[in-house]
């Protein structure tokens, strides 16, 4: 009979591709991975990982057996998720992560009302860029992920995936209070040729959507800070240093000396919350949900 805790090693191993990373993602020390995979090919009979450089490889019986973990582990969540259905009780642990933003701006009042109204239930929360979010569900790391995408640049969601939209998230734009279109009531993205841009990280999601969408109005930018946090940005904003898009979840407080214009052309990030398709029926994430929808309701 297979252990099915060992297959869930060799199936993070999989998953994330090192002995390390499976022992981060199942919070067990690498020494413990080893011991499981050593203890599951005595079971099989047959090599499942073998040396590659400084790491490891799944050998063919180790992907085939891999591959029937991952069924075997999902059937095992469609399962407890039904036994929770029928159960009818929002209780366990449950891992969510959302982008800065909406950790900021969602968080605080969606786990307060889930603390609140299910005292039974833990709750984990961490923030995630909205593709680390999602590879987390994927691999099992989280149990829903608060991600997002713009109106022009869609996110594609993976199959096997569930999501439920949040909401429309405005974005306008941040400037220095001195600065020459600070009066007006409102501007388009083409005026700031000559401006310096506050982004995110090189390579974040929403870097890379600015980068396309100002360069789509004839704009080619020029970056001069970045910064992950809005707050930061607005900071940088205040300090004279730049302009930035500044959506309005997770904006306020605004700092003194800033003046946000909205956009001619409407800007709008969509925010939605993403699990696996055989977690569906757990209570669990149906409460964290509503609780999710329910602070949404709350942004302005």
């Amino acid at each position: 009979m297979l252990n099915l805790e060992r297959l869930r090693t060799l199936d993070a191993v999989a998953r994330h591709g090192s002995v390390s990373g499976a022992a981060a993602g199942l919070h067990i020390t690498t020494s413990a991975v080893s011991q499981q995979l050593a203890k599951l090919e005595r079971e099989v009979g047959q090599q499942l990982l073998a040396k590659n450089g400084r790491g490891v490889r799944l050998t063919d019986a180790g992907r085939l057996l891999a591959d029937h973990a991952a069924r075997i582990l999902s059937h095992v969540e469609l399962a407890q998720s039904d036994l929770e259905a029928q159960r009818g009780q929002v209780v366990g642990e449950l891992r969510l992560s959302a982008f800065p933003t909406a950790a900021r701006g969602l968080f605080p009042t969606a786990l307060a009302g889930l603390r609140k109204e299910h005292p039974g239930l833990r709750v984990r929360s961490c923030e995630l860029e909205p593709e680390r979010g999602i590879a987390g569900v994927i691999r099992g790391d989280l149990d829903l992920a608060v991600v997002l995408d713009w109106y022009n640049k869609p996110m594609p969601v993976p199959d096997g995936l569930v999501k439920a939209p949040l909401l429309d998230d405005p974005a306008d734009v941040a400037m220095p209070a001195g600065h020459p279109l600070a009066g007006r009531d409102e501007v388009d993205l083409g005026e700031f040729a000559g401006d310096e841009w506050i982004t995110w990280g090189d390579g974040e999601f929403c870097h890379e959507w600015l980068m396309f969408t100002l360069r789509s109005r004839g704009v080619e930018p020029i970056v001069g800070h970045r910064a992950a946090e809005t707050h930061t940005q607005l900071g940088l904003v205040a300090a004279g240093l730049g302009v930035c898009i500044v959506p309005l979840l997770g904006r306020h407080p605004v700092p003194e000396g800033i003046v946000i214009v909205p956009l001619r052309q409407r800007l709008r990030r969509h925010v939605y919350a993403v699990w696996r398709a055989d977690a569906d029926r757990r209570p669990s994430i149906r409460a964290a949900v509503r609780a999710l929808k329910s602070a949404s309701d709350t942004v302005g």
